[in-house]
């Protein structure tokens, strides 16, 4: 009788401790997904346009020294 009682008390701890592993009553956290942002690439501080006048304007005064 004593080893029904022992069995019968394991099997209702295995059957009640199984459920607390299997998840609780809290909802599940859903973690937001990580998105790398991208630098946009470094442009140029200066406008090509003026770079063209001012090599211009240097061979017009060099021309003009002549």
């Amino acid at each position: 009788m004593r080893i029904t009682k022992v069995l019968a008390t394991a099997a209702a701890v295995a059957v009640v401790s199984t459920s607390a592993f299997a998840g609780g009553l809290s909802p599940e956290v859903m973690e937001a997904p990580v998105v790398v942002a991208e630098p946009a690439p470094a442009g140029s501080s200066i406008n090509p346009a003026f770079i063209v006048v001012g090599v211009l304007a240097a061979l017009l005064i060099a021309a003009a020294a002549d």
